[in-house]
């Protein structure tokens, strides 16, 4: 793998797992920048040891990933039969569940083993929902402090996040209007996103009420699920929703871009009929 490669900024909601990594850690992500001494180019690394860190996992990861003969598990990632790609993010504080939650929906399995999720992953699902076959891009993202550099460049483009806390976790849920604000910021005006109390199996340990959430929810005007990815509880109605939510946005889109032309195109009749009548009665 050569450097060029590395760091050829590949759009990431494009290409599978090691197209991907390369994108992740491109100059324009990281602050990286070029130079020019001597008539050469070279890109001059700004990371620090924790990015570099991160790079180096992934990038790994993807290099033997792609090495290894394509298991059943991999053939929607290279799938090309569909109708429309959602890239989805799922954030939130670290340790709230996330990457147990993408498990959970993607392979339908579940490991009460903590592994902090190291920079970014994601996994590919396809799903059929309004007569369409979708094709899901979902990003698992790290909820630590020191990978925010990395997460909020997968922002733009996401057409849909989940914004995850813990719900025996007061801190997670108090952070949950910070992070409702980075996707303000980072991502796009039209991308929808839904509350998700995780961990609803661990009843006994709730700090955070159901009631809280949901007035919450509404202050941010969100939508509110509680779930959980152990027991499997409204795991796959939170994605059914948000997929569906994201394809009537894309139709109300659509049909308007329709109307607009179809407007157009009248007016631009009556005005020719305007000046052919004129020049008929001179």
């Amino acid at each position: 793998m050569d450097l060029h490669v590395l760091f050829g900024g590949l759009s990431p909601w494009r290409h599978t797992l090691p197209e991907a990594s390369h994108a992740l850690y491109s100059p324009d992500r990281l602050g990286g920048k070029e130079e020019e001494k001597g008539g050469e180019r070279s890109w001059v690394d700004k990371r620090g040891p924790d990015e570099r860190f991160a790079l180096l996992s992934v990038t790994m990861a993807a290099v033997n990933d792609s090495r290894l003969p394509q298991q059943p598990s991999q053939k929607d990632a290279a799938d090309q039969n569909f109708d429309y790609m959602f890239k989805l993010l799922i954030i939130g504080n670290s340790s709230v569940g996330k990457t147990s939650f993408l498990f959970r929906y993607a392979d339908d399995s579940f490991t009460s083993a903590f592994v902090s999720t190291v920079g970014i992953d994601f996994k590919v699902k396809t799903v059929f929902r309004q007569n369409k076959r979708i094709k899901l891009q979902i990003w698992d993202t790290a909820g630590q402090e020191r990978y925010r550099t990395i997460t909020t460049a997968y922002y733009r483009g996401a057409m849909g996040f989940l914004l995850m806390y813990d719900i025996t976790n007061q801190d997670s849920f108090n952070a949950v209007q910070d992070w409702a604000t980075q996707i303000k910021t980072y991502s796009w005006n039209n991308a929808q996103v839904i509350l998700v109390g995780n961990k609803c199996d661990l009843e006994d340990d709730r700090l955070i009420p159901t009631e809280d959430s949901q007035r919450l929810a509404d202050e941010l005007g969100l939508q509110f699920f509680e779930a959980s990815a152990k027991d499997n509880i409204n795991v796959k109605q939170v994605f059914e929703w948000l997929v569906d939510v994201i394809c009537e946005k894309m139709n109300e889109t659509m049909e308007g871009d329709s109307s607009s032309v179809s407007s157009l195109k009248d007016s631009n009749l009556q005005d020719s009929s305007t000046e052919g009548h004129g020049t008929c009665a001179c």
